[in-house]
């Protein structure tokens, strides 16, 4: 992307923008990972790691009434966002600003049904993200689940010109059918916003999907699997088992 290698305020207005342009069939991710949350039964609480402007967090309090969730971000903007679009749900909404790599926010008893995150642990280098998934194991109740939605590193040159081209199209597509115009693809273009066209490894940092996978094994948790793909975007994750305590 064209941020030089930093997520900063101006980044962040530019994804409130035009997410619903950049982002791949953003619709039918979140339905899939309302999907994913195991079904309600009383109220529980729902952690989002990098919750941007809300809209995730949005579908989520829409399709479970007894959920309260809290909204992590590094970005002020992107908080004060997300609590003017998500003010009608009131106490069942906390946003909290944080940094992802931080371990002290990890520390606290969340007992989670479930810990979403949507385009951000890309950020973190493999150690970082076997760390994460580590550390979120523990903070989900049994049962309990983690789902990502996130850009992976593809493992061959042609995988990387087809996930390019992928979402290319998707954006070309979705600027046409909503405006009836390329200009938000030309400003997808203009922003240097498709890393596989325009790779930033000190900013970017996808790793392949097997090896989140099998890191999620290792950190505990059952059933993973990969759950949608597109452009490169992949939904995964892991349930922790309902016989542990830890």
């Amino acid at each position: 992307m064209s941020h030089s290698s930093q997520w900063g305020e101006e980044v962040s207005q530019t994804f409130i923008d035009y997410g619903h342009y950049f982002v791949p069939d953003r619709e039918q991710q979140y339905q899939i990972i309302c999907q994913l949350i195991p079904p309600d039964s009383g109220r529980f609480s729902i952690l989002e790691l990098c919750c941007g402007e809300g809209v995730l967090a949005g579908a989520i309090l829409a399709q479970f009434p007894d959920c309260v969730l809290y909204g992590l971000d590094g970005s002020p903007k992107m908080l004060a966002k997300a609590r003017a679009n998500l003010s009608a749900y009131k106490e069942r909404f906390f946003g909290e600003q944080f940094d992802l790599t931080d371990t002290t926010w990890r520390k606290r008893n969340w007992n989670c049904r479930a810990v979403v995150s949507s385009l951000a642990i890309h950020h973190l280098d493999a150690a970082e993200k076997r760390k994460l998934y580590q550390d979120v194991y523990l903070m989900l109740e049994p049962g309990g689940v983690l789902i990502i939605a996130d850009l992976v590193a593809l493992a061959s040159s042609l995988g990387v010109e087809l996930a390019a081209q992928d979402w290319d199209q998707t954006v070309r597509q979705r600027a046409l059918v909503t405006d009836g115009s390329l200009d938000k693809f030309e400003i997808f273009q203009r922003e240097a916003w498709n890393l596989y066209r325009n790779p930033d490894p000190d900013f970017d940092k996808p790793s392949p999907l097997l090896d989140q996978l099998i890191w999620l094994g290792i950190a505990g948790f059952s059933s993973v699997d990969v759950f949608w793909m597109k452009a490169g975007h992949a939904i995964f994750g892991g349930e922790k088992s309902k016989e542990i305590n830890a």
